[in-house]
């Protein structure tokens, strides 16, 4: 498995960067077996979930360890980058990201040619069959470029469809590298973010706008994996409608039980569907109304709210996400085909 994008991908690849958004500090990690990590969360997140359900031995290891190397990238690596997106300018205002076309160079240029040197094959044709390209990235060039610009903005339809057009030609570019199947993961419902709701804290209910931004982003992104799927061949592309399987959890939080105990997490549902987890740090203490403070406060039942911090969801809902790309058949969550279907095609 081959992952891409920003800090819900992410598992590592920030720590190694100078000046940016980083997790690798408490209380992130603290229900993550191996500590802290750098993953946005407080324990696994979608990338590891799928991992295990598609019975990789080991966890993706991040690309900017100077170990992921060998035979280490055999079961794949994780190139994702938090605060990046899909523009080359996304991610500036959270310092040294790596953005998605530099992701995909360094998949091209250091990754590639030690894969094929150790499963002796040339991607120019296809790699084997088996590996999964997982690409998550977009949320970023709306929070963190499009709404807060200063500067003169174009129509939202206009900027998606420029966000679009260049996930098309990335993704194309993928697979003239020899990738095969691919998972692509919506928007989550950035409005309805605790994030979102610090910026006006007398509004009641999420903040529209932002959703309607996620919302035709995904539109448009279920729109490509029709498109790609007709034009390359030998191509199979798979949409996961995360911005619904979060936005069920908050419109219903109760009903939700099952997954999260089938995955080994104790919980009578979700309770808190707005608040951060942890302790995130204020303006006025220099944060960004996204991170955790640094040893700042959490809860004590992570499981039962659906944000960590101010924008990410915790591994609770990152169980949902996961599970539901890999096993439901409503094509309105995962789209034309699940991610189970995806890996025996």
């Amino acid at each position: 498995m081959f992952v891409f994008g920003s800090s819900l991908m992410d598992n590592g690849n920030n720590n190694l960067l100078g000046k940016t958004a980083k997790a690798n500090y408490a209380p992130y990690g603290i229900d993550f077996p191996l500590g802290l990590s750098g993953r946005f969360t407080n324990g696994r997140n979608v990338v590891d979930l799928l991992g295990e359900y598609l019975e990789l031995p080991s966890l993706i290891p991040p690309f900017a360890d100077p170990e992921t190397k060998g035979l280490k990238v055999i079961n794949g690596v994780d190139f994702a980058s938090g605060g990046s997106g899909i523009l080359d300018d996304t991610g500036s205002i959270a310092g040294q990201v790596t953005s998605l076309s530099q992701q995909i160079r360094n998949f091209e240029g250091v990754t590639l040619p030690e894969l094929e040197a150790q499963v002796d094959c040339r991607s120019t044709k296809s790699l084997p069959g088996n590996y999964v390209f997982v690409v998550g990235t977009g949320s970023n060039d709306y929070t963190f470029n499009y709404f807060l610009s200063a500067n003169r903005k174009p129509p939202l339809r206009s900027f998606t469809a420029n966000l679009i057009s260049s996930l098309s030609l990335q993704l194309q570019k993928l697979y003239k590298l020899g990738g095969r199947k691919f998972v692509l993961m919506a928007i989550n419902p950035i409005g309805c973010s605790p994030m979102a709701k610090v910026r006006l804290p007398m509004r009641v209910g999420c903040l529209q706008v932002l959703n309607r931004a996620a919302h035709l982003f995904n539109v448009e992104l279920k729109s490509l994996v029709d498109d790609l799927n007709a034009k390359l061949s030998g191509s199979r592309f798979v949409f996961v409608n995360s911005y619904k399987i979060v936005r069920d959890i908050i419109k219903d939080p109760t009903s939700h039980v099952g997954i999260i105990i089938t995955m080994g997490l104790p919980s009578s549902g979700f309770n808190d569907t707005t608040s951060p987890c942890c302790q995130v740090a204020s303006f006025k203490e220099g944060g960004n109304g996204v991170l955790c403070k640094r040893g700042g406060r959490v809860c004590a039942d992570r499981s039962s709210y659906v944000f960590f911090d101010g924008l990410h969801p915790t591994e609770a809902v990152n169980v949902q996400i996961a599970t539901k790309a890999f096993t439901s058949n409503l094509t309105t969550e995962v789209y034309p085909i699940n991610v189970k279907f995806l890996a025996e095609a």
